[in-house]
């Protein structure tokens, strides 16, 4: 569907790995609307209470070094796809680097546990949204059960389910990524509708005396131990984590070079929309601000501010979500494929497979939505390991190994200075969530983690 690709376009296998990286006509903006509804996930709602932990200032750097961070482990992926002897692919790359099986095997095992999980969080919360959700001693009634009532058909298990029929699967049956442009476009305006919401709510808590004042540093006497400042770096640095969709979008671009400039755009809108989201729901809910700020919205968020506002910045993101599903979905499914079918014909070309495995994944994943109401718990650590390794270790490991000898000093230099990062902060993250979990505390931020 993308400009130019003409009849056969249409049935072009979205796969990078088999569409040799010539392009398939799309534009800069619609790369720019996919690579910025791959970033922008759920992780939008753990900036503010990122910012809680570590205070405004240190939040608002941190922001800006991982959306540094992220375009520089993919200047380093881009610049080994030109020189790898397999597929063009973050698959193809690790596994020139470091074996098919060692290498590229291990990429789609991450790849899929992380999209997986985070694909199963979307569907909670817009369960939560819709439906409502209970446990831990925090309940909140869904939005159909506010305006309806306690129904069937506002019952968790039936709304999540015409939500995947109905909405969902229509959209992961398409087959080009191009063809999800105009839905990302609509996914980014949410977003940004979401963030004129919180601001707009904010604002008027300032204007009433309601506001709680953000702190600019960080407040130890709150917290069990410094330590707990690293829970709030893998929230960071997961929400910037979109590294397995660069290469099915640049693929589909007509100039495959424009995808360094597509990707800094994306950065920079994203990161623009972060830290107004982190400041202004910091600002909204001061200390009380939760690891998911959409939890705080169910209830009134200020003095005087109708129930419908809260309503609407709650639909506003998990429509968001809908939009953003599709994306992840096909990274998911092209990495299952991967691992169960190697060697096969593509899979965009073989449509009982690809209708077979994108019901199954479905099933599955709506399975896991009904079967586990909240895995906040789960993502405190495949934030710090899963999504960290895609985003910053295996980028760096790529540029360390060098099997094409390309990369320059300072290059290596940068590669292990990301794996030192990464490890270093990842490790006292998972220690820190260990301790607190061990003390029976639930005090770290990494409870949202895409």
């Amino acid at each position: 569907m993308g400009k130019g690709a003409g009849a056969a376009g249409v049935d072009e296998p979205l796969l990078p790995e088999f569409s040799g990286g010539h392009g398939g006509g799309a534009s800069v903006s619609g790369a720019v609307f996919n690579l910025s509804t791959s970033i922008i996930g759920a992780g939008i709602m753990s900036i503010p209470a990122a910012m809680r932990v570590l205070g405004v200032v240190p939040a608002l750097v941190l922001i800006a070094a991982a959306a540094l961070l992220s375009d520089v482990s993919v200047e380093f992926m881009l610049r080994y796809t030109g020189w790898a002897s397999g597929p063009p692919s973050y698959a193809g790359i690790m596994g020139d680097a470091f074996g098919r099986r060692a290498g590229a095997a291990a990429l789609n095992v991450f790849i899929a546990f992380t999209t997986a999980g985070t694909l199963v969080v979307y569907l909670i919360i817009i369960g939560d949204v819709l439906s409502g959700s209970a446990g831990a001693g925090d309940e909140h009634a869904g939005v159909l059960q506010e305006l309806f009532g306690p129904q069937w058909w506002t019952g968790r298990e039936f709304v999540i389910l015409a939500t995947a029929v109905v909405v969902l699967l229509p959209l992961v049956l398409l087959r080009r990524v191009d063809s999800l442009r105009y839905t990302s476009a609509v996914s980014i305006l949410l977003a940004a509708v979401f963030m004129l919401i919180t601001m707009g709510i904010a604002v008027y808590t300032l204007f009433t005396g309601t506001a709680k004042m953000p702190r600019m540093l960080p407040d130890f006497s709150t917290l069990a131990s410094p330590f707990e400042l690293f829970t709030a770096v893998p929230v960071i640095v997961v929400a910037f984590t979109f590294h397995f969709n660069v290469h099915p979008i640049r693929a589909e671009l007509s100039k495959t070079s424009d995808m360094k400039s597509a990707v800094r755009i994306s950065l920079v809108l994203c990161s623009a929309i972060y830290a107004a989201v982190g400041f202004f729901g910091f600002l909204l809910f001061g200390e009380a601000t939760m690891p998911d700020v959409l939890a705080n919205f169910d209830r009134s968020s200020g003095s005087g501010v109708p129930q419908a506002l809260n309503d609407a910045a709650r639909l506003s993101y998990a429509l968001h979500l809908v939009l953003v599903f599709p994306l992840l979905h096909y990274s998911l499914r092209v990495n299952v494929d991967e691992l169960l079918f190697p060697g096969r014909r593509p899979l965009a070309t073989d449509t009982r497979r690809f209708v077979a495995l994108t019901a199954a994944l479905m099933a599955a994943l709506y399975a896991l939505a009904i079967a586990i109401p909240s895995i906040w718990t789960l993502f405190q650590y495949t934030g710090s390991t899963f999504a960290v390794c895609i985003s910053l270790i295996f980028p760096g490991a790529i540029v360390l190994r060098d099997v094409h000898g390309i990369a320059k000093r300072k290059d290596k230099a940068m590669a292990a200075m990301m794996i030192t990062l990464a490890v270093i902060t990842s490790s006292i993250a998972i220690a820190s969530n260990v301790m607190s979990s061990i003390n029976g505390e639930v005090k770290g931020v990494n409870a949202v983690a895409s």
